[in-house]
């Protein structure tokens, strides 16, 4: 899939907007005691905020697999983001399937307000680097 400018910048500014709603999800549910939904929004708002940087430097992918390889392939393992954010958005992940994948896995409140003010300073930063 080949985007023009346009159609590229727009895209770029809906995954952004989407992870900053995703995330203010995740803390909704958060408060509500809701942490196995809270977990996957969390996952999500990272992934759509990780999606847009991609789109944003034309590295297109079809899996989150795909976008985690990516994300570290071109942002991590270069310097250009830290080490620590590729531990974040891979812990999300694992958290996410675990939470909606095993029945016998419950997400702890500490587990996942750890994980908050990380994962809004990753969007935060993300959303910052696309609008460059």
């Amino acid at each position: 899939m080949s985007l023009d400018e346009v159609n590229r910048i727009t895209l770029v500014n809906l995954e952004i907007e989407k992870a900053q709603s995703t995330y203010d999800d995740a803390v909704v549910l958060s408060d509500l005691n809701r942490l196995s939904s809270a977990a996957s929004r969390l996952y999500y708002a990272v992934f759509h905020a990780v999606s847009a940087l991609l789109i944003h430097d034309s590295h297109l992918v079809k899996s989150h697999k795909g976008a985690f390889v990516a994300f570290c392939q071109h942002y991590i393992n270069t310097g250009k983001l830290p080490k620590e954010m590729g531990r974040l958005f891979s812990q999300l992940e694992t958290m996410r399937e675990n939470s909606d994948y095993n029945c016998v896995y419950e997400v702890s409140k500490a587990e996942l307000a750890d994980q908050l003010a990380p994962a809004k300073e990753m969007i935060d930063t993300i959303a910052r680097m696309v609008k460059e």
